[in-house]
Order: C-alpha cells, then structure tokens, then sequence
C-alpha cells in the first residue's frame, strides 16, 4: 500500500466511473482505490483542485458521481510527514528543564495532521525548544499532553522530557480527581441557562465524522463519560423573566473529551456564539442584538471558547503551579459590546 507522504513523484491516476457508480465523490474515490488513500487525504486533495472529472477541475467533496465520468488525481509533491521547527511567534508564560506552558492564540493547530502539515504549535515548539522535544510522546506530537482545538485560545503545558511527559500525562488522564490539575474555560454563550450554576453529565461519541461529536445514549458502543460543571459569570440584555440574549460562562471540565464545552452546552439549548459546527442554527440571533453588538458577532468566526486557566503538579518539584491568560481582545470586544446592551423595562 503506498504512503501519499513518502511518494518522491508527482503521479498521476486515471479512473472510469463504472455503471454502477454512485454516492459523494470522496467515498467513491476512497473506496475506488481500494484503501490506498484516506478518505481525509482524498478530500483534501479535492479541496486543493487536484482532481478533475471530464476535465473540469472538482474541488467539492460531497459532488455526486456518475457512471462514466472520468477522473484525474493528481498527487502533489509530497511533505514531510516529521515536523520541522519553525519560526513561530509563542507567548511563552513560563519555561523550564522539564516543561514550557504557552498561551496558545485561536487559529493555531496543536500538531500535525492531515491539511496541516506546517504552521502548528509543535512546529513552533520545536524552533523554541530544539532537540529536547525530540521523541517525546511520539514524533508528530513531541511533549503534547493535552490540546486545544484550532479555533480555542488559552493555556496548555508541553513536557520537555520523558519523565515530565509521562507526570503530566498522568495528571490529565485523571482530570483532578486525586490531584491538583484544574482547566477552567471562559465561553459566551447564547442566552443563560436555566440555573446560574449547575453540571452537564451526558456521554459523548462520534457523529457520524472523525471530528464531530454529539451526546449519546449510556449504552452506545462509543459513548464516553463526559462531564461539565458551569457558572454564569455576567447576563447580557437580561429581561424581566430572567431571560437574556447571551452570558459569560466559566466551564471546569471533569472530563476531557473533544469538543466537551461545545457540544455539552449546545446540548442544553446555550451554543457557543460563533460556533461553526454546533452553534450554526442559531447564527441568525446576532441579528436581534443591537448596534455594534451585532456587527461584531456577526464578524466573528470561531467559537468563543478561551481556556483561561490552567494549574497542575510541577513534575519535578511537586510545586503546584496555576496559570491564567486574559480573555483575548476578538473575545472582550464582543464583551464590551454586550455590555453595553440595555436591560428592557418592566
């Protein structure tokens, strides 16, 4: 089976849709080619206009196929699947032997992966941190013990050495329960929840992606504990029966499962604004927020999820060592508008 990413030749592969033919055109190629690719690489390559039907070139992976189209794929020159250090600006908050803890900014990817293959925060660590992130915790991820997703700013630690790697990996396995870690998040979320405080427990799996999750039943073959504890934090545009148009939360996390804020609290009715994958039914609420609030919520793109603190077991000293960063600016300017929002009268 050969490896797109260790190909020294651009090629290139020539298919005939058969009678049979039918579905999206990534699932048909994937198939098609009998597992040679991924389906992420296969769509990924569409996106990038590498494939064309009948000459024209596709860049849409969910277009139909048909019997006797005619197919191109062309296999880019292949990057290096081991990451390199690049010159990535960090804001470091402290660094020692064993570890260095950073204020990830939102677009920044964790590590490599399909589609992202540079620019990520292990290609910036490795730039900052030179050979001593080698090996450790695999090659594509050296020292990553936890993540973020693309889009969520906030604090994150990497080990710099076996022992480190291994301590605080241990720590985030048991999410606090024996120990002193502890991940809090800031969220603004669509209108308040029922009670100021409480706790999401509901299960959570695959939705029918690689990425995607949605809560499920107890007894899902892939449901998996997940818990959230919140607190309203400030009510924007509260009105006479207790209701409001947004709230900033604070999540602590029990658990820590892809997505777990996000869905949990779409889960209950309150989507992160700007959320693009569980919070898109309720984009059209911008539009009931007044000037400026509903211009600066309609240019904000991603979830509004920062990871604002962060504390843990130093894995040398034993020291407890908590670290916060601010809320970041695309987030207050958002804040500062609904703030400025008045509350209707009785």
């Amino acid at each position: 089976m050969n490896d797109p990413f260790k190909q020294t030749e651009t090629s290139r592969k020539e298919l005939i849709a058969g009678e049979d033919a039918e579905g999206r055109l990534d699932a048909w190629l994937t198939a098609e080619l009998s597992g040679e690719f991924s389906r992420n690489r296969i769509k990924a390559l569409i996106e990038q206009g590498a494939i064309t039907i009948n000459g024209v070139a596709v860049t849409e992976p969910k277009r139909k196929i048909k019997p006797g189209d005619r197919l191109s794929v062309v296999l880019p020159e292949p990057e290096d699947p081991e990451p390199k250090g690049e010159n990535i600006p960090l804001e470091v908050l402290y660094e020692d032997d064993d570890l260095i803890v950073i204020a990830k900014p939102a677009g920044l990817v964790v590590h490599p992966g399909a589609g992202n293959w540079t620019g990520t925060l292990v290609n910036a660590l490795i730039y900052h941190c030179g050979d001593s992130l080698s090996g450790i915790g695999g090659v594509k991820r050296p020292g990553i013990v936890h993540r973020l997703d693309k889009e969520t700013s906030g604090v994150m630690v990497v080990a710099k050495n076996d022992a480190a790697h291994r301590h605080l990996a241990d720590q985030f396995a048991d999410h606090g329960r024996t120990g002193p870690l502890e991940r809090a998040y800031q969220a603004i979320v669509w209108g308040r929840p029922r009670t100021l405080h409480g706790t999401i427990d509901a299960p959570l799996g695959r939705a029918g992606d690689r990425t995607k999750r949605a809560v499920k039943r107890d007894d899902s073959d892939d449901a998996r504990e997940a818990i959230t504890h919140y607190e309203v934090l400030e009510r924007y545009g509260e009105k006479p029966d207790a209701s409001c148009l947004a709230s900033l939360i604070e999540c602590r996390l029990e658990t820590g499962r892809t997505h777990q804020i996000r869905v949990h609290m779409a889960h209950i009715g309150h989507p992160l604004i700007g959320d693009p994958e569980y919070g898109a039914a309720f984009k059209t609420k911008a539009n009931l927020l007044p000037e400026p609030a509903k211009s600066i919520v309609n240019g904000f793109h991603r979830q509004a999820l920062h990871a604002y603190l962060l504390a843990f077991e130093h894995p040398t000293t034993g020291e407890t060592m908590a670290f916060e960063a601010p809320i970041p600016d695309d987030m207050q300017q958002i804040i500062d508008a609904l703030q400025t929002i008045e509350q209707p009268r009785s």
